[in-house]
């Protein structure tokens, strides 16, 4: 598949590039794996030759040799010979671009930790010592959400706060993934656009691999996810247990509930069969891969909570893949085909709920998005678009299909909202369905 989309991105470290030839910029790039950083990084410093590192999970010594070989081809400038200590390179780098700009990239940063992770103090007295007086274009990326974020936000930290400028990279938006399926099937069904929404959540990898397999219908998209030779069934071991670690199996455990739709604490706490407060805390802050969602103007912090999987990819592997990893064991995966195709239409709309939310924040229309229920969790109302600017605000019902949507009982459950909260009681009002046709 071929590049697509984030000229913003492309935009902003290219202009960082340029303000690197006036003083040194410091750059963290962060994003879950697969969403295609290092992809992002190449396609826009393609026009310029860039010293590019990867961090390895080697010795010091032996990742050394590699990068001297790299400076030497990349900058076409004899190097220091051999050195067994990153440190030497690094310092000979801002020594020189203090004469000549140019850009530097380390990738899987945060894995400096297993090589040496005496390096990040060893960069953090240099960086201090040439900033001043460098012009170079240093680009940090990594996947591991948690140890970035050690690394750059914890104060005590040796590189907290040196970064210049942070990117950080998301899926692809609704508007993107149309326009790869009209590229790959002219001919596509909005349905053909939902499957590739549920099954991927915009994640370009994840996307390519769908794309260039000629995987574009939903049952083509599932059975080239579920089976043998597939890189999809492992996807969620690969990505998450290094970020938690010893205690993955308690993490997977409530991830797999939140996708099961058991999204309360006291729901998740009955499964589990005991206290998640602190695990909740740490997904929805430390790794970020859970929301504390609440009811629009709900005034208590702690009330009328429900847990959502920010990541779609993962809602849909914890639901299935996760769930029936004892169909995987025993290579039965058309059984595992046809038990996501008897869920799929349920499974779906829900995405398609998450879909529409995609689609009112990239318009750009609105100043305020959400949903609402009462304490029953009642009344439920999809999708609540507001402009406050124009005193305007939409009430949405979200279905798959539109004979399935009555504005009637989406108006009925409006007015239970607004007279709960006594807002929106001067607005211009509008009731809309939305459904696959309006994909």
């Amino acid at each position: 598949m071929r590049f697509y989309d984030r000229e913003q991105e492309i935009a902003f470290l290219r202009e960082t590039r340029e303000l690197a030839e006036k003083a040194a910029r410091f750059t963290v790039v962060t994003g879950r794996r697969r969403i295609g950083k290092t992809t992002l990084i190449r396609e826009a410093y393609k026009d310029v030759p860039f010293v590019y590192f990867f961090v390895a999970r080697k010795a010091e010594s032996d990742l050394c040799e590699v990068y001297l070989e790299e400076v030497s081809e990349k900058l076409c400038i004899p190097t220091l010979g051999s050195s067994r200590h990153f440190s030497n390179i690094f310092r000979y780098l801002m020594e020189m671009s203090q004469t000549r700009s140019f850009t530097l990239v380390i990738d899987e940063f945060q894995d400096f930790f297993r090589v040496n992770k005496a390096i990040y103090s060893e960069m953090q007295d240099i960086w201090d010592r040439f900033e001043k007086t460098s012009k170079m274009n240093l680009v940090v990326c990594g996947s591991i959400y948690s140890l970035m974020q050690k690394i750059f936000k914890n104060k005590k930290e040796p590189l907290y706060g040196r970064n210049t400028g942070e990117l950080r990279v998301k899926p692809f938006r609704p508007s993107v993934l149309k326009q790869i399926m009209a590229d790959a099937k002219p001919d596509y069904s909005n349905d053909d656009l939902l499957a590739l929404f549920t099954f991927t959540g915009g994640v370009a990898k994840y996307v390519g691999q769908l794309v260039d397999g000629g995987a574009l219908d939903k049952d083509a998209m599932i059975r080239y996810i579920i089976g043998p030779n597939s890189t999809f069934l492992n996807e969620g071991k690969n990505n998450l247990i290094e970020e938690f670690g010893k205690d993955y199996g308690i993490y997977f455990s409530i991830l797999s509930c939140i996708a099961r739709g058991k999204n309360t604490r006291s729901e998740i706490e009955d499964v589990i069969g005991k206290e998640v407060g602190g695990y909740l805390t740490n997904l929805a802050e430390e790794y970020e891969l859970i929301s504390k969602r609440q009811p629009m103007f709900e005034k208590s912090a702690n009330k009328n909570v429900r847990y959502e999987l920010d990541d779609v990819f993962y809602s849909f592997w914890f639901r299935f893949i996760f769930k029936y990893s004892y169909i995987i064991e025993i290579e039965n995966y058309a059984k595992l085909q046809e038990i996501i195709g008897r869920d799929y239409s349920t499974f779906s709309g829900l995405m398609l709920e998450r879909y529409f939310h995609r689609v009112a924040v990239e318009s750009g229309e609105f100043t305020r998005i959400g949903r609402w229920w009462n304490r029953k969790g009642e009344n439920e109302i999809d999708l609540i678009a507001e402009d406050e600017l124009a005193d305007k605000v939409t009430f949405y019902e979200i279905k798959r299909q539109t004979d399935e949507i009555s504005l009637g009982v989406l108006k009925q459950r409006a007015e239970v909202m607004i007279q709960a909260t006594h807002e929106y009681k001067k607005y211009d009002i509008s009731y809309k369905g939305l459904s696959m046709k309006e994909m």
